[in-house]
C-alpha cells in the first residue's frame, strides 16, 4: 500500500489544521501566564477565529471529490456540508458553554481545548474512508467529551455522567473494534470502497463478515442512542453542563449518523441473506421511537424530557437509512436522513440554548413547572421555546414537520410501510408531552421562582442563538424544498 503523501494532502486537511490550532492559544497563554486564566471572552474569539476559518477552507474544499492520505480520508461535497453542521453546532456550543452556570471559569482553557480537538475529532469521523481512521476519530470525539463533562463547578452529577458515558462508551468502541478485526479478516482490507465490491456476497457466504457488520452497526447505534443501547442517554443529558449536552446530542449524532450512512452504503444489505437483518433493523427503528416517545411523557425534568425526545428522533432518522441501505431510491432515502439532521441540529441548539440561560447555577434542575408564566414574563424567549418543542413535534409549517415527512416518504417508497405507519403514530403521541411547557408558560400569569432572576442581558449571545435557529426552523420550513434540494445537491456524490 501507498502511504506517500504530499503538499496537497496537507492542504486538504487545513480545516483539521485550523481546529486544533484555534484551540492552542487560550491553553498556552495560560501556561504562559503562570495557570492564570485569560479573559474568556478572548478565549472564545481564538476558538471561533479557528472555527470560522475551517468553516472558509471547507467552502474552497466543497467541490472536490478527492482521496487522500492513501485513501484514509475522503472530501467530497456531502463530507463538507455534515462539517459545516458539525462547525455550527462547536460555535454555538463554546457560546453556551461561556455563558453557562456550570462552567468552571478557571478550567475555561482546557473546556475549550477538549471541544475544538473533539471538533476535529468529529471531522475525521466524517471524511474517513478506513474503518481504522474512523475508530480512530471517534475515540478523539469520544474521550475529548469524557473529559470536557468533568470540568464544571458540579461535583455530583457530571463525574457520574462522564464515568457512565466512559465506561458504556469503552464497551460500544470494543464492540465496534472486534467488529473492524471481522470485516478485515474476511474482506482483507478496512477502505470502505474495498468493503463494498465484496459486501452483498459476503454477508451471505461469510459468517465472520455478517458477525463484524452487526458488530460494526451495534458501535454505532451506541453513539445514536438507539434502542436498546440508550440507556445511558438520560443520565448523562442530565449531568452533563448544558453547552456539552447540547454539542453531545447534535455533534456526535450527526457524524454517527453520516458514518453509518456510509457504513450502510458498501451494501451489506442488499445480499440474498439481508432480509432477516433488515427486519430486525426495523425493528428496533420501531421500538427506539416507541421507548423515546413514551418515556418523555413520564418526564419532569426538561433535560430528560429532551433526551428522550433525541432517542425517539434517532428512530425517525433511522427511516432515512433503512431506506437508503436497502438499494433501490437510496438517494432519497439518505438524502432525508441528512435533511432530518439538520433540522434536529437547529431544534436541538434552540431548546437547550434556552435551558442554557434558565440555569442560574451549576445547581439548577429545571423542571417544567419551573416554566409557569414564562408566556408573560420573557415572551421573546416563550415565543422561542413554542417554535422550538412545535417543530419537534412535526407541526407545519415547521422544519420538524417536513424533515419527518421526507423520512416518511422515502421509507414508504422502500416499501417500510408498517414503520412508516408507527412513525405517524410516534409523532401523534409526542405531541402531548411537547405541548405541556407550551400550556405551563402561557397557562399561567405567576412566574415560576425560577424566572426571577433571569435577565437575557447576562447570557444575551445564548439568546441571540435560541431566537436565530428558532427563526430559522420557521424560515426554513417555509423553502423546505429549495434546503432538500441543496441537500441532494450535496448529498449525490455518496449515491453515484
Amino acid at each position: 500500500m501507498d502511504i506517500n503523501f504530499g503538499l496537497s494532502d496537507l492542504f486538504f486537511i487545513t480545516p483539521l489544521l485550523a481546529l486544533f490550532v484555534g484551540s492552542l492559544p487560550p491553553l498556552l497563554l495560560k501556561v504562559v501566564g503562570g495557570n492564570k486564566e485569560i479573559n474568556p471572552a478572548a478565549s472564545v474569539l481564538y476558538a471561533l477565529t479557528g472555527i470560522m476559518v475551517s468553516f472558509g477552507m471547507l467552502l474552497v474544499l466543497e467541490r472536490s471529490n478527492s482521496l487522500i492520505f492513501a485513501r484514509a480520508l475522503k472530501v467530497d461535497s456531502a463530507a463538507v456540508f455534515t462539517s459545516f453542521i458539525v462547525l455550527i453546532s462547536a460555535a454555538v456550543s463554546i457560546i453556551f458553554a461561556k455563558e453557562s452556570a456550570f462552567t468552571d471559569k478557571s478550567l475555561f482553557s482546557e473546556l475549550l481545548f477538549l471541544i475544538m480537538n473533539s471538533t476535529l475529532g468529529m471531522l475525521v469521523v466524517v471524511w474517513s474512508n478506513d474503518l481504522i481512521v474512523l475508530f480512530i476519530g471517534i475515540e478523539m470525539m469520544s474521550l475529548c467529551l469524557y473529559m470536557a463533562i468533568t470540568l464544571t463547578y458540579e461535583e455530583q452529577l457530571s463525574k457520574e455522567s462522564a464515568l457512565k458515558y466512559f465506561i458504556l462508551g469503552s464497551l460500544a468502541s470494543a464492540i465496534f473494534l472486534y467488529g473492524i478485526s471481522f470485516i478485515y479478516g474476511s474482506v482483507g482490507s478496512t477502505y470502505l470502497e474495498d468493503i463494498t465490491a465484496v459486501a452483498p456476497e459476503l454477508i451471505s457466504t461469510s459468517r465472520i463478515f455478517l458477525i463484524g457488520s452487526l458488530m460494526l452497526t451495534m458501535g454505532f447505534f451506541f453513539k445514536i442512542a438507539a434502542f436498546p443501547f440508550f440507556s445511558w442517554t438520560p443520565d448523562v443529558y442530565q449531568g452533563s453542563p448544558t453547552a456539552l449536552t447540547n454539542f453531545m446530542a447534535t455533534g456526535v449524532k450527526v457524524v454517527s449518523f453520516y458514518a453509518l450512512l456510509r457504513w450502510f452504503g458498501t451494501q451489506f444489505l442488499t445480499g440474498e441473506r439481508s432480509l432477516l437483518i433488515i427486519n430486525c433493523l426495523e425493528w428496533l427503528a420501531a421500538f427506539t421511537i416507541l421507548f423515546g416517545n413514551f418515556a418523555a411523557i413520564l418526564q419532569t425534568n426538561i433535560k430528560r424530557l429532551l433526551a428522550y425526545s433525541g432517542v425517539a428522533h434517532t428512530g425517525y432518522a433511522l427511516l432515512g437509512l433503512l431506506a437508503a441501505g436497502v438499494g433501490g431510491d437510496s438517494m432519497a432515502g439518505g438524502s432525508s436522513m441528512i435533511f432530518y439532521l439538520v433540522a434536529y441540529t437547529f431544534m436541538t441548539i434552540a431548546s437547550f440554548g434556552i435551558v442554557n440561560i434558565l440555569e442560574k447555577k451549576h445547581s439548577t434542575i429545571l423542571s417544567i413547572d419551573d416554566l409557569k408564566g414564562m408566556g408573560y414574563s420573557h415572551p421573546w424567549l416563550a415565543a422561542a421555546l413554542t417554535i422550538t418543542l412545535l417543530s419537534l413535534a412535526g407541526i407545519p409549517p415547521l422544519l420538524g414537520f417536513f424533515s419527518k415527512f421526507f423520512v416518511i416518504s422515502a421509507a414508504l417508497k422502500q416499501g417500510y410501510i408498517w414503520l412508516s405507519i408507527w412513525a405517524v403514530i410516534g409523532s401523534v403521541v409526542s405531541v402531548f408531552f411537547y405541548l405541556r411547557p407550551i400550556v405551563k408558560m402561557y397557562f399561567s400569569e405567576e412566574p415560576a421562582n425560577a424566572l426571577a432572576e433571569v435577565s437575557l442581558n447576562e447570557k444575551r449571545f445564548s439568546a441571540i442563538a435560541v431566537l436565530s435557529f428558532a427563526s430559522l426552523l420557521l424560515v426554513f420550513g417555509i423553502f423546505a424544498n429549495k434546503l432538500l434540494m441543496y441537500v441532494l445537491k450535496s448529498t449525490m456524490v455518496l449515491f453515484s
